[in-house]
């Protein structure tokens, strides 16, 4: 069971990961070493799965975001086909989703043609894929793995 003050330390941490210790300590009324062995708790107990940094993609040359349903052959859903997809670095997210029994993939490429070979070359290239149907992003008005804490 997660307390109201380790919840404030997940929203300041989903914030701004970087933030110190001590002003985390400073804004929920706790020492340091509390607040860090708060955080130490729930790494250890799956609460926090990581740390990373958000790059601006149009540094990367990765500024094309598309989302693609894989359709598969029937029995072919299996997690070896999602394994593969998930394998492929341009490929952000992998679902296996229910409904066309397929994958749902978010990608990010440089342009239009760059998004086109990587599903040649990439994605149509995996035993088991008959089909795709892509939809390119034309603006982005939020994206994040933030999730909401009650």
């Amino acid at each position: 069971m997660i307390d109201d003050i380790s919840l404030e330390i997940l929203r300041i941490l989903q914030e701004k990961a970087r933030i110190p210790n001590i002003e985390v300590s400073r804004q929920v009324g706790l020492a340091p070493s509390a607040v860090l062995e708060r955080i130490r708790k729930m790494e250890k107990q799956g609460v926090i799965d990581g740390y990373e940094v958000r790059l601006n993609p149009e540094r990367f040359a990765s500024g094309q975001i598309a989302f693609v349903q894989v359709t598969v052959r029937e029995a072919q859903g299996s997690r070896e086909i999602g394994e593969q997809l998930a394998a492929v670095p341009e490929i952000q997210e992998v679902h296996y989703v229910a409904g066309d029994d397929g994958y749902l993939i978010k990608i990010r490429a440089a342009n239009t043609a760059e998004l086109g070979r990587l599903l040649r070359a990439k994605v149509h290239a995996i035993d088991g894929v008959t089909a795709t149907r892509t939809a390119t992003v034309l603006t982005t008005y939020k994206e994040t793995a933030r999730i909401p804490i009650p």
